[in-house]
């Protein structure tokens, strides 16, 4: 199972006439099991660059190969809920095959059991992200991605999702595409950190994390950090 990205390029034009250059040639891939952040300034092309692995933009140079009928979990920055449909309803529409014993087990990890006949209008955003999360990994998905999920949290319950998202990712080998502003969020939870440019985004930097995810106490934290704090100096 593998996702491989190669753009060549991606531009638009704007209602003046004019074009503008959003993604320069960049490259990467990703194998089954495995956690790519991508980490790049506001506006330098992130989202249009989701657009495009999730097959959703097709205007563009180059080429993105996903495993065939690979299922694509999705988790936006806003939570995209439908607010006439309870929790367990969202989950379920994404996933109507999934079984009681595995949304019971997601709901569990995400700590929602409480909160499954609530609606979207009852629930605090940290909530709605979890149920976000649910809806996401009940599809039992190939290839997961990831918007900023813990954007505009505060660090308390930023910490908690982000634990449970861990969690998550090691119950099963998805291939998973993480974006984020967060170098905290991006060296806990990655396995390879691709730094991007300014607009036209491109890969400044590629730096793998070795150490398992589990095994990152605050001490090898600390250390990623500078040896992260090191490399971005040498590359300036």
């Amino acid at each position: 199972m593998r996702l491989e990205v190669e753009i060549t390029g991606k531009t638009y034009r704007s209602a003046a006439g004019e074009t503008h250059a959003v993604l320069a040639p960049l490259t990467f891939a990703l194998q089954s099991g495995e956690v790519g952040v991508l980490i790049g300034p506001s506006g330098c092309g992130k989202s249009t660059m989701l657009r495009i692995i999730l097959g959703l933009d097709h205007d563009f140079d180059g080429h993105v190969a996903r495993p065939p009928e690979a299922r694509i979990g999705m988790v936006f920055q806003e939570p995209r809920l439908l607010p006439w449909r309870s929790v367990e309803q969202n989950v379920r529409l994404a996933a109507p095959d999934v079984t009681d014993a595995k949304l019971s087990e997601l709901f569990k990890i995400l700590e929602l059991e409480a909160h499954r006949s609530h609606f979207p209008g009852e629930l605090s955003l940290g909530l709605a992200r979890r149920v976000a999360l649910a809806r996401a990994f009940a599809v039992e998905p190939d290839l997961l991605v990831l918007d900023e999920p813990l954007a505009s949290l505060d660090d308390a319950l930023a910490g908690r999702l982000r634990d449970e998202i861990a969690t998550l990712v090691a119950s099963r080998p998805v291939m998973t595409l993480l974006v984020t502003h967060s170098l905290d969020d991006a060296i806990r939870l990655g396995d390879r950190l691709f730094f991007l440019s300014p607009r036209p985004a491109r890969i400044v930097q590629e730096v793998p994390i070795a150490t398992p995810r589990s095994e990152r106490n605050e001490a090898e934290l600390a250390r990623i950090r500078a040896e992260l704090a090191a490399l971005q100096l040498e590359s300036k």
